[in-house]
Formats: C-alpha cells, structure tokens, sequence
C-alpha cells in the first residue's frame, strides 16, 4: 500500500465509497438469494456481530498504535529544543570567538529546525534535510577543533551538549518514519469491507438496506481518517507543531 496516510482526507473518500460498494453489493447479493432460511440468517448474524467486533478491536488497537507514535514525536519535539538550548549555554565554555560562531550556527540550526516541523512540501523538505546535514558538519567542526587543542572535562561538556543536539535530530527523523504498518491497514481494510458486506447481505429489506448502507461505511471511515491524520506527521489536522523551538527561537531574539 506504499504509504496508506499519506492524504487522510482522499483515503477517507476512497474508504468511503469502497465500503459503501460493499454494502450495495451484500444488499444485491442478498436479493439474488431470496431463499435463505431464517437459520441461516441467525448464523449471518453471529457472523456479523464477531466481525464487527474485530474490526472495533483492530481500530481501537490502531487508534492505540497512532497516538503512541503523536506522543513520541512531541516529546522528541521537546527534546530538540532543550538539547539546543543547553548546547546554547556552554557555548559560554569556548572562547569567544568559538562561541559566537558555535551560537551562530546553532541559530541557522533552529531555524532549519523549526522548518523541518511546519513544512509540508517533499521537494522543500529534501533541501531542509540537506541544509540540516550540512550544519550539523559545520556544529561539529566548530567544537571538534577547541576540544582537540584543549581536552578538558569542561571542553567535553561541549562536546557532549553537541552529541545530543545531532542524536536528538537523528530520533525526532527516525519518529517521523516510524508509521503504522501497511499489514495493519490492509487487514483492518479487510475485515471492514467483509464486515460491510455480511450487513448489506442480511438486510431483509432492500430499500431499508439501500437507506442505511452508507451509516456504517460513514462511521468506519472516519475512524479510518482520525488514525490516518493522527498517524501523518506533516498532513491532516492533528501534527505536531514547533512550539518549544518556536519559544527557544523567541528568547534567543530569532
């Protein structure tokens, strides 16, 4: 399925109408069978309600599995910000000229930073991710040098704060590909079409049942769009937002 989130609100429509194809065509099954005794449709019955039971779970556990991964991304947000800040502050260990280069840096750094978060243009990102590489050489050629001409317990404070800046860039981009997996959606896909067709098949009436085929492929495909929008970091409604490297930003006077 490649990637299932990449648009929430066209897999919304997609799951949509496909679900609601599903139902018509248990509803045209159904009158092609006219025959089927009431025994049989107890068992349809059954059927039905375990499948739907399924399908709860699964969208439950989906639903579990997408807000897991929203957390991680905002906590790993945060950590962004408090390992740029505090890499801001033992820049005063350098000297000054060092220092105001290392400052100056860790400045375009955020900056790139904060784009990574509100930009939603692959082509745009490619070059962000790029410029990002770039100053992370850059931040580590500035601390690498003094580190090696004077190496300190003081000057490995430095060099540490620097890690944790490039490590902390490493996890936020790892979060933002951890996605659920395409098996999860084909089997909640499939077991929400059978679901759909085993109710348009045991409607006894088929105007009722041409009436009411939209109501359950509607409420399945929101669930579908909340966990599709929760689960796409840059599409949708629900992402995750720069705030604490916004407010990082601010107090620096970027």
């Amino acid at each position: 399925m490649g990637e299932p989130t990449q648009n929430p609100l066209l897999m919304f429509v997609a799951v949509l109408v496909t679900l609601w194809l599903g139902s018509m065509m248990g509803s045209w099954l159904r009158r092609r069978n006219p025959s089927v005794e009431d025994e049989q449709h107890e068992d349809l019955g059954v059927i039905l309600g375990a499948t739907l039971t399924l399908l709860a779970l699964i969208i439950g556990f989906s639903v579990s599995m997408a807000s897991s991964r929203y957390d991680q991304r905002k906590n790993l947000e945060e950590a962004e910000a408090n390992a740029i800040g505090t890499e801001m502050l033992r820049a005063d260990l350098l000297s000054p000229a060092d220092a105001a280069n290392v400052r100056s840096l860790l400045g375009a750094y955020l900056d790139q930073r904060i784009l990574f978060y509100i930009n939603q243009d692959d082509a745009r990102q490619a070059q962000i991710d790029q410029r990002t590489s770039q100053l992370q050489a850059e931040l580590w050629a500035a601390v690498r040098g003094p580190a090696a001409s004077q190496p300190t317990p003081v000057m490995a404070l430095v060099i540490a704060g620097m890690n944790d800046v490039i490590n902390s860039q490493g996890y936020t981009q790892a979060a933002f590909w951890n996605r659920i997996p395409p098996a999860v959606w084909l089997l909640m896909a499939a077991v929400a079409l059978c679901s759909n067709v085993l109710f348009g098949f045991r409607s006894r009436d088929g105007r009722a049942a041409t009436k009411l085929a939209l109501v359950l492929p509607l409420v399945v495909a929101m669930a579908f769009l909340l966990i599709a929008d929760i689960d796409a970091p840059r599409q949708g409604l629900i992402h995750i937002g720069p705030q604490n490297l916004e407010a990082l930003a601010k107090s620096l006077g970027h």
